[in-house]
């Protein structure tokens, strides 16, 4: 069937009352969680799509903390250990900005703040706190969805080289101060491979001129 062309379409047509979830059956609970999803939805035809099943993973949702200095033009990014970057070539030790996933009842900027101090001994507030943007890490089979935060902070007392992290988490994390301009070389030559700091980046890049220092 051929669609018609001579009206405009409408942008993300569908919403939540147009999907049916049957059931949710937990198959695997350890330090994340695997569901196995029973749904349904209606198809662009106007049909309805058949009863399927999907497997999410649970990861739960994190911030993602964007450290800038506007005044000096600097960039801190983290150097840590993560195992789902074993089965490549290249090393599983990666270049981020600080991250981290939620504590119970806690708010995105709260989780901003304490994982700033946790992971680089950085004392954030809300003010210091520009939010990005939300979004979903990977929606064809896992649920996580990231809160990106910028933040305006004094790179003056931050050491290149020291090293922090909550042994208890296992956490081993190297402070790296660079600049912009090689924070974005750092991207345009492949050495940075984490989505979230690279979406960041990016961002940076289209906005830093407009950015002030708060």
């Amino acid at each position: 069937m051929k669609s018609n062309t001579n009206k405009p379409l409408a942008l993300l047509q569908f919403g939540n009352e147009q999907m049916t979830l049957h059931s949710v059956d937990t198959k695997y609970q350890g330090f994340f969680k695997m569901n196995e999803y029973t749904l349904q939805h209606k198809l662009f035809s106007g049909q309805k799509s058949q009863i399927f099943t999907r497997e999410v993973f649970e990861r739960g949702d994190a911030v993602v903390v964007m450290p800038y200095d506007v005044q000096r033009d600097k960039i801190l990014l983290i150097e840590q250990f993560r195992p789902g970057a074993i089965r490549g070539a290249d090393s599983p030790w990666l270049l981020e900005f600080i991250a981290g996933m939620f504590d119970d009842n806690e708010s995105p900027v709260e989780v901003a703040i304490r994982e700033a101090k946790e992971e680089a001994n950085i004392s954030l507030s809300a003010d210091n706190l520009q939010p990005i943007m939300q979004y979903l890490s990977s929606p064809g089979g896992m649920s996580e969805r990231i809160h990106l935060y910028l933040a305006h902070f004094d790179s003056e007392n931050v050491t290149s080289g020291a090293v922090y992290g909550l042994p208890e988490e296992n956490e081993d994390i190297l402070l790296h101060l660079v600049s912009r301009n090689c924070a974005f070389d750092l991207l345009a030559k492949g050495k940075i491979t984490n989505a979230a700091t690279i979406i960041g980046l990016q961002w940076l890049a289209m906005n830093y001129q407009s950015l002030s220092s708060k």
